[in-house]
């Protein structure tokens, strides 16, 4: 057992030291060093092996790996696959809502999960596609800058695709023989709009790309090439992005905010409850471990208890872990009180 302070960096002592040197490998979900490289084929290079560039992703694999869902969480996903509905996931922080997108994804083969984390800033067209018109006439300029010179004129409609970038919503509704996941990541935040302006897209499963349909005469075989979420590049045809096997879409929600009733129709809805300590054990086996898991059971029941009175988050749970674990053997339930604190205590 370490002596109090002894895995202090900081000491506060006022004088220079090599301390830093002695700090130990980041939490996993922190590890900004390994971070995953998509390739232009699709496949991964370094990181984590499913294909995301999220430093969470390696804990969300194993969590996908480890889940398992409910009676009731199994019929609603499979009624949303069988309807080809999306799948409206509410409940508190940590429950598990983006984990079963994952799952999903995981057991079923279908690649890498599309997210989209919603932000109060959040517009439908963020989700679509994004073109980027200032590169284009500031290369349109320097083509005719050229032309001017002497060089041969270029026909400006001419790979119009390469400043167009689809975004997760467009990118999982490209035709394709089994469907995509895509996580649209807490649809609370986002401005009172956003749910309305989803259902045509929701409902229709196509949307078009003006760009492209107002030059689609001029485009070899009315096809342009743009560049998808994933990185990779995709073939557009008359300006239209149609799909052909509807998404697997998981919106998730903290309850923050009702949902517009047209939005709740088109939506298969699921509560998830609060975790119980099954659920978190696995969650923590899937990030730090089995021996951190069963360390730190104390925790989660403590944890466990807290929660039935308190607004507390399964991040908290898992820094406190972590840290009491690793570093800070000694006066580790103190500790662990410090870094999970009430998040809706009075101010």
């Amino acid at each position: 057992m370490s002596e109090p302070g002894e895995w202090l960096i900081y000491r506060g002592a006022g004088e220079p030291h090599d301390g830093i040197t002695q700090l130990p490998p980041p939490p996993p979900w922190r590890d900004f060093a390994n971070r995953s490289e998509v390739c232009p084929d699709g496949s991964v290079r370094g990181g984590d092996g499913d294909g995301s560039a999220d430093r969470r992703l390696g804990g969300y694999r194993h969590e996908a790996e480890l889940h398992r869902p409910g009676a009731e969480e199994l019929e609603m996903v499979n009624a949303a696959l069988y309807l080809r509905r999306p799948l409206l996931v509410t409940g508190s922080p940590g429950a598990g809502k983006s984990t079963l997108a994952h799952s999903v994804a995981h057991e079923l083969g279908l690649g890498r999960v599309l997210r989209w984390p919603i932000v109060s800033r959040s517009t439908l067209q963020d989700g679509l596609y994004h073109y980027d018109a200032i590169a284009r006439l500031q290369d349109v300029q320097i083509a005719a800058h050229g032309a001017a010179a002497g060089a041969e004129p270029q026909d400006p409609s001419t790979g119009i695709g390469s400043y167009i970038r689809l975004g997760p919503l467009g990118t999982a509704l490209l035709p394709s023989q089994e469907p995509r996941v895509l996580l649209i990541d807490e649809m609370d935040k986002s401005d009172i709009d956003l749910p309305n302006d989803l259902l045509n897209v929701l409902e229709e499963g196509e949307f078009a790309i003006p760009e492209l349909e107002r030059i689609a005469d001029r485009l070899p075989d009315g096809v342009a090439e743009v560049l998808t979420h994933d990185g990779t590049k995709a073939r557009i045809r008359g300006g239209r992005v149609q799909c052909t096997a509807f998404p697997f879409v998981v919106l998730t929600s903290n309850g923050e905010r009702d949902f517009p009733a047209p939005l709740m129709r088109r939506c298969i809805h699921l509560e998830l409850g609060r975790p119980d300590r099954q659920r978190l054990a696995a969650f923590v086996r899937a990030h730090l471990g089995d021996e951190a898991a069963r360390a730190g059971d104390d925790l989660i029941i403590h944890f466990l208890e807290r929660s039935r009175s308190e607004l507390i988050s399964t991040d908290q749970l898992l820094n406190a872990i972590y840290l009491t674990g690793a570093a800070a053997p000694a006066g580790r339930d103190r500790l662990a009180d410090l870094l999970i604190q009430r998040l809706d205590r009075p101010r």
